[in-house]
């Protein structure tokens, strides 16, 4: 059920949705539609829980999605198993395009390389395995569809949050017209990295938070078709590494790429001072194969914002009042880089360990939900990690020749030992190991490797000396 969008979406001293239908009778408020807030409700509601979704934006069934804050999302193995969970797993993929690998494009400068040049590298070693290029927004909306279509959500548009009492389980909401009230006894809280919710228990006694800056922002620009067909290989995520900044490009449905800029604050400042003709001439020097491409360039870079990157840290997850239960869900609780493309990956993985746990804790909210930060904390500081670690291989190691070696190596590894020897990008995105084990796979792994190496360069070494002995012996009986 959605309600109509506007000022009246919540009124004063309304409830989060009538009593549960789970038995236990809590009144559940989930904050924010975005992915996260969508999938949670709707499985929350083929539970049998009644669930009111409150979001701040107007419905974008009727309004269109925000401009330039979407970057195009990487769906993987992890959000395809969540999606699997409310039959959206094939709808999905069917409004994604799979890129197979990354597209590495050089730069004029560059020894041996000539301007323009690209360089395929497949993200498996037998080249079958691709994420999955699809549009926030498109996803966003059939999550949203998904939703309001489940007997048990009601869905409430232009409903900000600006205040959460857990003791007295009161949302504290500006609808438009002024504020408004509703109650709840259990707040999931996916209303994303800058979460009013979680702003309500950020001074409490115990409560660790820490968010840290990239110095670098995005941007989003466009490519658009030319004559009706791609203007570059749909089948890759376009990189071009510049060493300290990059830009990105993935492939849309209409044919078009959207492309993302990561950029120092620096150089969109001084780059956003120039008219627009300096800007185009500053990707022709930048971006020498790409600049003829986008037709528009200049106007989407002004226009477009920009948008910061942050990772964000908190603990603990979960809060309880005299009146309502809070948790955190997806970037509310786990705020990280997009250069692994998992975080809505890692957020849609919330929402299914959510339900998991509420199965294994019986429907008890107060069990369910520390269960579900015990387990799921240490995954999210490890993507969080592995994120930042791979924006320093997009933007300068892919040029490498030793980063490449080793890449060629490992996947060499992955065909000579299949199922012993898997790569960490084959774990993050094509599997659903959780995170904080796929490190110590990778150092087992490189140990044994290392190890085997060492045997294998001993054994060839004895049998040299065995068969430098056998010779001279012969020659000795031959004399």
């Amino acid at each position: 059920m959605t309600e109509p969008a506007g000022a009246g979406s919540v009124g004063p001293g309304t409830d989060a949705g009538p009593r549960s239908g789970s038995g236990s009778g809590e009144r559940v408020a989930i904050v924010g539609s975005g992915l996260a807030g969508c999938l949670l409700a709707t499985l929350l509601a083929r539970r049998g829980i009644e669930v009111t979704v409150y979001e701040r934006r107007p419905d974008p069934r009727v309004t269109g999605p925000e401009r330039g804050r979407s970057i195009n999302l990487a769906i993987s193995a992890r959000g395809l198993e969540a999606l699997d969970q409310v039959g959206l797993r094939e709808l999905a993929l069917s409004r994604a395009l799979p890129m197979h690998g990354r597209m590495v494009h050089s730069v004029t400068g560059e020894p041996g390389r000539p301007a323009g040049k690209q360089s395929f590298r497949p993200y498996s070693a037998d080249g079958s395995q691709a994420i999955n290029s699809i549009s926030r927004a498109e996803l966003n909306l059939a999550l949203l569809e998904a939703a309001a279509s489940t007997p048990g959500v009601c869905l409430k548009f232009s409903s900000r949050l600006t205040g959460l009492d857990t003791d007295t389980g009161t949302l504290t909401f500006d609808a438009g017209s002024g504020p408004a009230e509703a109650k709840a006894d259990v707040v999931l809280a996916a209303d994303g990295s800058w979460s009013v919710a979680r702003r309500s228990v950020t001074f409490r006694p115990g409560f660790t938070f820490s968010q840290d800056y990239l110095e670098h922002g995005y941007k989003e620009l466009t490519i658009p078709a030319v004559n009706g067909d791609f203007a570059l290989d749909p089948d890759a995520l376009h990189i071009w590494p510049r060493g300290s900044s990059m830009m990105i490009a993935l492939p849309n449905l209409d044919r078009s790429f959207t492309c993302t800029l990561f950029w120092t604050g620096e150089e969109f400042a001084a780059l956003s001072a120039e008219p627009p003709a300096a800007i185009v001439g500053h990707f022709r020097n930048v971006y020498p194969d790409v600049v003829d491409l986008m037709p528009t360039l200049a106007e989407d870079f002004a226009l477009n914002p920009v948008g910061s990157l942050a990772t964000i840290r908190c603990w603990p997850w979960v809060h309880r009042g005299d009146g309502a239960i809070l948790a955190l869900v997806g970037d509310a609780a786990h705020a990280i880089v997009p250069f692994y493309g998992q975080g809505a990956n890692c957020a849609l993985e919330d929402c299914v360990e959510i339900e998991r746990c509420l199965s294994s804790a019986g429907g008890s909210w107060t069990e369910a939900l520390p269960l579900y930060a015990e387990r799921r904390k240490a995954n999210c500081d490890a993507i969080a990690e592995m994120a930042l670690d791979n924006f320093v291989e997009m933007r300068d190691k892919v040029n490498s020749p030793v980063f490449r070696a080793v890449t060629a190596g490992r996947h060499f590894l992955e065909r000579r030992l299949p199922g012993r020897y898997v790569s960490q990008y084959e774990l993050v995105s094509f599997s659903t190991m959780p995170y904080s084990r796929i490190r110590d796979r990778m150092r087992r792994q490189d140990r044994a490797t290392v190890l085997a190496a060492a045997g294998v360069a001993g054994l060839a070494g004895l049998l040299a000396a065995g068969a430098r002995g056998a010779s001279g012996a012969l020659r000795r009986r031959t004399r």
